[in-house]
């Protein structure tokens, strides 16, 4: 395990460094950061003076070679609106969107599985065909649009939940979070069942998917011919091994949900790192567009590594050195 571990953390310093240039090459090309920076009637020796500060006075492969030296030594660069270290500003938004992300997965995991295995089990009633219909238009509508749905039903018309904000919130081991207050949570549930519905229809089919294929293995069968009541079958047999498929593909849509998190957090004015990164474009905000690309990176990064762990722990028969990436 230990060979395994640090031969896919010398991939993953490749992997950052490829992205490291690609992402700042990307952003250095799109826009001028200074006619939004300084102001209109401000001089000649003003704007020259802003340039250089900034460090936009050098050519590319300066300003990369700068950040790349800077960034060896966890400095990131300083926000150009904020004027702050703008790794400092997405670990103070990154709270509400793991937050976020969380609750979004429990409630995926919490309602798929079950209904997933139900209609796998039952695959011709009309509660299984209902489900995978409503999984269909899980995928297909759009998430923006289903935000503003729900917040004209929930919050407007029927003035249920708040729309907007994260709530009140506390300290839990330092870090402040929503769930633990009445306030926060009302405020959570609105952007988290956004976030949800398209993870939640792909693990109802997942979890659909494994249960067809599972339910006539031998050793199902063997089960009920040894007498094992229905629920010792599918909660012990069935259940751990269409996990091995649904563990897999979570791990990996956990990373999306935090990545792409952005369209909801926009529509309920979420305060998480989705929302900073949408206001850091409009500003042309380089130092925290580049520091949160490559953040998530790294958290896709380690996000495989913990699948693939954890695949090998599901399934024996899986070897880590034999896990690919």
């Amino acid at each position: 395990m230990t060979v395994f571990i640090i031969r896919r953390l010398l991939q993953a310093a490749l992997v950052m460094l490829i992205m490291s240039l690609l992402v700042f090459g990307g952003v250095f090309l799109v826009g001028d950061p200074v006619e939004m920076l300084v102001a209109d009637d401000a001089d000649q020796a003003e704007r020259q003076a802003i340039i250089k500060s900034m460090g936009l006075d050098l050519p590319f492969y300066m300003q990369y070679l700068r950040f790349i030296g800077n960034a060896l030594q966890g400095d990131m660069g300083n926000s150009f609106v904020f004027q702050e270290p703008a790794m400092e500003l997405i670990l103070e938004r990154m709270p509400a969107t793991f937050e976020l992300a969380v609750a979004a997965l429990l409630i995926a995991v919490v309602i798929g599985i079950p209904l997933g295995i139900y209609a796998g089990l039952k695959a011709n009633s009309w509660i299984s065909k209902s489900i995978m219909t409503a999984s269909i238009l899980g995928f297909s509508v759009p998430t923006f649009w289903v935000g503003i749905m729900m917040i004209l039903f929930f919050a407007v018309m029927l003035e249920w939940l708040p729309s907007f904000g994260r709530g009140e919130t506390v300290d839990l081991f330092g870090i402040p979070v929503s769930f633990l207050t009445a306030d926060g949570l009302l405020h959570l549930i609105l952007p988290a069942v956004n976030l949800a519905l398209f993870k939640l229809s792909m693990v109802i089919r997942l979890a659909r998917a494994g249960t067809r294929e599972v339910v006539h293995q031998d050793y199902i069968k063997f089960a009920r011919a040894k007498g094992l009541s229905t629920g010792r079958i599918i909660g012990v047999h069935l259940f751990k091994n269409i996990m091995i498929p649904v563990v897999t593909v979570l791990g990996l849509e956990f990373g999306g949900l935090i990545a792409f998190s952005v369209v909801t957090e926009t529509v309920f004015a979420w305060p998480g790192m989705g929302k900073l990164l949408i206001d850091s474009i409009g500003f042309l905000d380089r130092p925290v567009i580049v520091a949160y690309l490559l953040f998530v990176v790294g958290l896709f990064v380690f996000i495989n590594l913990v699948v693939d762990v954890l695949y090998s722990v599901l399934d024996p028969r899986v070897r880590l050195q034999e896990v690919k990436s």
